[in-house]
Order: structure tokens, then sequence, then C-alpha cells
């Protein structure tokens, strides 16, 4: 063992290994050897940017064609009611709201009970945003379910639905 300066011993350390560069997606951990989570993570993040992508052309981005869809779901919702059917923080709800609203996409009333509580529903304008932004939609949804029939879809679908489901804290 070799003597450090001060005399003490000191262990030689191994040279450090090439650094190989990460696997692309679909191989490695970033593949079917992956944890379930990651991947759930990580073919989100794929399937968010190339929604992103294609909305930009729209103007529109991803949270807030959730928050027209949603609304075209189920119009009436509150800002709260929003926050939790979109998955976002009542503070990107509201940056949100404000944006559609100055864009005369979405309109506000007072809710016939709870005055003081604002509904939000579309207008002629965001219908048609949303009708653009769904054709971009339905092609990713094309290219997610490329390869899988009917019956594997339906399983998918129903899979994804349980995790939402189960792990509700």
């Amino acid at each position: 063992m070799k003597r450090s300066p001060g005399g003490k011993p000191s262990a030689k350390l191994p040279a450090p290994a090439a650094i190989r560069p990460p696997p692309p997606p679909g191989q490695g951990k970033r593949g079917e050897a992956g944890y379930l989570g990651y991947l759930l993570r990580q073919a989100q993040a794929a399937s968010r940017l190339s929604l992103e992508r294609a909305l930009a052309g729209v103007g529109v981005t991803p949270p807030q064609f959730v928050v027209l869809t949603m609304l075209n779901a189920y119009p009436g919702l509150s800002g709260a009611d929003l926050a939790r059917v979109a998955l976002l923080t009542p503070q990107t709800i509201g940056v949100i709201i404000k944006n559609l609203e100055r864009d005369g996409a979405i309109k506000r009333s007072p809710h016939p009970v709870h005055g003081r509580m604002l509904q939000w529903t579309l207008t002629s304008r965001g219908l048609t945003v949303l009708a653009k932004c769904r054709r971009y939609a339905m092609a990713q949804e094309r290219r997610l379910a490329a390869g899988l029939n009917g019956k594997a879809e339906a399983t998918v679908r129903r899979w994804l639905s349980q995790i939402a489901e189960n792990l509700q804290d």
C-alpha cells in the first residue's frame, strides 16, 4: 500500500471505467428492464413534447388544451374543479383561465347557487380553437396506439385508468 505525503497508508483507486452515454428510450433501463414509474414518466414526457410541438402552430399549450377539453366535456366547472380534473395547480389554472378569457376562448358566469363562485364555459371561439387542437391530438392518439389492435388498446386504457384510480391517496 502506498503512503500519502503525511505518512498514512492510502488505497490506490481503480481507474475510472469508460463513461458510456445512456441508451436511447426503449433500451436497457429505459426499456422493458426499467421501472414502471420511470417508463410511464418517459412515455408521458415524450407524448407531451410531441403534442406541445404540434399545438404550437395553433398557439395553444398542452395545459390550455386540457382545460379546453375538460370545459367541453364538463361545462360550468369552477377554477378549483378545473385544477383537479386537469391535474394542475390552482395557480397554474388561474394563469390559464386569465389567458384563455383574454383570448376570448372561455367566458365566466356566476354559479347559480354560490354566486361568488365562477363557472367557466367555452365560447364559439374556444370551440373553434379546440377543434383545431383536436386534429393534432387525434393524430397523436393514432401514433400512441400504433401497433395495438382494439383489444390491446382497451387493455392499455383500462390499465392506465386503474393506475390513476389505485394511486389516489
